[in-house]
């Protein structure tokens, strides 16, 4: 039998959220704006790299070795950075503001509550992934996995987003199991489309700092590279396109088409951004298109399955009352 984990709520809390209950449209909807959240912070981010403000803030926590905020010495470059770091905070409360509301959502959600923690602590630990970039002089290793720190964020608050508006029964698919294997493998495939993605801008010219280090790859092979994966990336969408069909799976063709649409969007941005030596407008565009993409690839395994209520518990026949029989 399937154990969930459970979270010690520390009595006063308990009782303070039970006088405020949350209703089931405002958690959803507070998870929504998680998400929308982050990948506004991922945009941002993508600001500060693209105007070479990486190092506007040389060090971390601190703005600079005696001021948590920028200096008039510093510029418009120290002000973007700071910005960004200051986003951070707001990400964090509306994470945090989540979290409350999944404790105090009665009844409480099977899955819910581990999943607005893993978004609250993942505010955390990428903005530590951030300030290792700082201190490392914009490593592009450490850039990229910065980036896809907050790829991982905003999966699981999809997941959370997705969880709150499903029964708590058991989970059922809705395809047959080679086609949820064809999902998870284009879901596969999306991810490392990302990752290439980071070598590829590693290599390039927006190195957030003009003192920074590349990564030493060959920028026209990598793109080769990353334009191939993309390719395998299509051709897995248009698959799974016609397969759903195949089986009648209209709710799945519908998210697979949709996906299919934000891939050839951020296709035809990132072709145009190449051949036209990166500006910066369309490299940012390109950096918003790949959070779409995520959540167009995360959109289709999620239509591979459903949850179903939780059956009710039959009710007990009450018992026959004794019939008195005479001598």
């Amino acid at each position: 039998m399937k154990r969930y984990v459970r979270f010690p709520v520390p009595a006063a809390l308990h009782r303070l959220l039970d006088r405020f209950p949350v209703s089931a449209a405002l958690l959803r909807r507070l998870a929504f704006a998680s998400i929308i959240a982050n990948v506004g912070i991922v945009v941002t981010g993508g600001a500060v790299r693209l105007t070479a403000s990486g190092l506007g803030c040389p060090t971390w926590p601190r703005c600079t070795d005696g001021s948590y905020v920028p200096t008039d010495e510093m510029g418009v470059h120290g002000v973007i950075e700071f910005g960004n770091r200051t986003l951070t905070f707001a990400v964090g409360i509306i994470a945090f503001a989540t979290l409350l509301a999944a404790l105090a959502h009665r009844p409480r959600r099977r899955g819910v509550l581990p999943l607005s923690v893993a978004v609250f602590f993942g505010i955390p630990a990428q903005a530590v992934v951030g300030g290792i970039t700082v201190l490392t002089n914009l490593n592009p290793w450490v850039v990229g996995l910065h980036f896809l720190a907050s790829m991982a964020v905003i999966a699981a608050a999809y997941a959370l987003w997705r969880r709150t508006a499903e029964p708590d029964g058991p989970v059922v698919a809705v395809v047959p199991a080679p086609l949820r294997a064809l999902a998870r493998l284009t879901t596969a495939v999306g991810v490392a489309v990302l990752v290439i993605g980071t070598w590829v801008t590693g290599s390039g010219p927006h190195a957030g700092d003009q003192g920074a280090a590349r990564n030493g790859l060959d920028p026209e092979s990598i793109s080769q590279v990353h334009a191939d994966s993309v390719f395998l990336l299509l051709g897995l969408s248009v698959a799974l396109i016609f397969a759903f069909r195949a089986v009648g799976a209209a709710r799945a063709e519908r998210a697979a088409l949709w996906l299919l649409a934000v891939e050839l969007g951020q296709g035809v941005i990132g072709f145009v951004q190449y051949f036209t030596h990166l500006p910066g407008v369309l490299v940012g565009a390109h950096m918003f298109g790949s959070c779409l993409v995520l959540l167009a690839t995360l959109h289709v395994q999620w239509s591979t399955r459903e949850r179903r209520p939780v059956p009710a518990a039959p009710t007990p026949t009450p018992a026959a009352e004794p019939v008195a029989v005479g001598a």
